[in-house]
């Protein structure tokens, strides 16, 4: 198939184009959020190849992956095309979970029964109100970047980006408390802005690429997910499969998808600190930890799992 898709969220596509089709990412002179092009800091195949909106004007696709409300109206003013029923098939994939007030959940698309919703998370499908819109689950899968645990280095470990803008959303409070018992390190864009924020128990900052982060990642002894109101995090998920145990804030969708064996998931911000000075003394215990987290990752969001869950969808969406 012919696939045009925004990038969006790069480590989510990354996994998206590793299927067998062509897939087109709208490309604009500055590169800005409606024309990034292709991913700079991630391994993207050949399959993927930029378009200009002049381009897609005279381009034939057999579906449109919409991941923003702002995609509807794009597409047509680019394209001079609709989507949906009587256009261009396509399916919409929410990343997130809903803001406001609970009452005003209700999805952009919701009015519209003739362009899926696909959720990445059971969680997100049951906060949000898909009204008419048809709405699935597409859980996450990510590529095995291999056994990378070393546990060397004597500090937590944190990705997220913009964590001061952020704060309370992805729990960059958290980390702060957490820090006060156990060392933490957070990598991502924006970090550099932490220093003036927490004072203690910082041990680095930096905005890495994607194959520094998982080689950095794994010389932590353990990964923090402290997150409160998130999709499941791909980083999450990422850090199980290099191997590091992983301490995880019980919130959103974390509860149903890391189970027992693979770490720590909890809404007590000490015990989940008491755990990390536990495997800090107990090496041996982290990384037998570490090695379950691995093994559930792979079997449960396994990149084969979750390109035949997309293979299966898009060739519905296109008949």
């Amino acid at each position: 198939m012919r696939i045009l898709a925004w990038h969006v969220h790069a480590a989510w596509m990354t996994s998206f184009v590793q299927g067998p089709h062509e897939y087109y990412v709208p490309v604009l002179p500055d590169r800005g959020p409606d024309g990034r092009g292709r991913a700079q800091t991630y391994h993207w195949p050949d399959s993927v190849r930029e378009v200009t909106p002049e381009e897609v004007r005279t381009a034939d696709f057999d579906v449109v992956l919409l991941q923003r409300p702002s995609e509807v109206d794009l597409f047509e003013r680019w394209s001079g095309r609709s989507v949906g029923e009587h256009g261009v098939p396509a399916v919409y994939v929410e990343h997130n979970t809903p803001r406001g007030d609970v009452n005003d959940w209700i999805h952009p698309l919701s009015k519209r029964s003739d362009i899926p919703v696909v959720h990445v998370t059971e969680f997100n499908r049951a906060m949000w109100d898909n009204g008419v819109a048809p709405a699935m689950v597409v859980e996450h899968g990510v590529p095995d970047y291999g056994y990378r645990y070393t546990g060397d280095l004597d500090s937590l470990v944190v990705s997220v980006n913009e964590p001061v803008r952020r704060w309370r959303v992805a729990g960059t409070d958290l980390v702060a408390r957490i820090a006060e018992q156990v060392p933490v390190s957070v990598y991502g864009m924006k970090t550099d802005e932490l220093t003036a924020r927490i004072r203690s128990g910082l041990a680095g900052v930096d905005n890495l690429s994607q194959d520094e982060l998982h080689d950095r990642m794994a010389q932590h002894f353990a990964y923090l997910h402290p997150y409160r109101w998130t999709s499941l995090g791909l980083s999450l998920i990422e850090a199980m499969t290099l191997g590091l145990p992983v301490l995880v804030l019980a919130a959103t969708a974390a509860p149903e998808s890391v189970p027992a064996d693979a770490g720590l998931v909890s809404s007590d911000v000490e015990l989940l600190g008491s755990t990390a000075l536990r495997w800090l003394a107990d090496p041996d215990e982290a990384r037998e930890i570490g090695l379950r987290a691995r093994a559930h990752a792979l079997q449960r969001f396994g990149l084969d799992r979750f390109l035949d869950d997309w293979e299966r969808l898009l060739k519905e969406v296109a008949r």
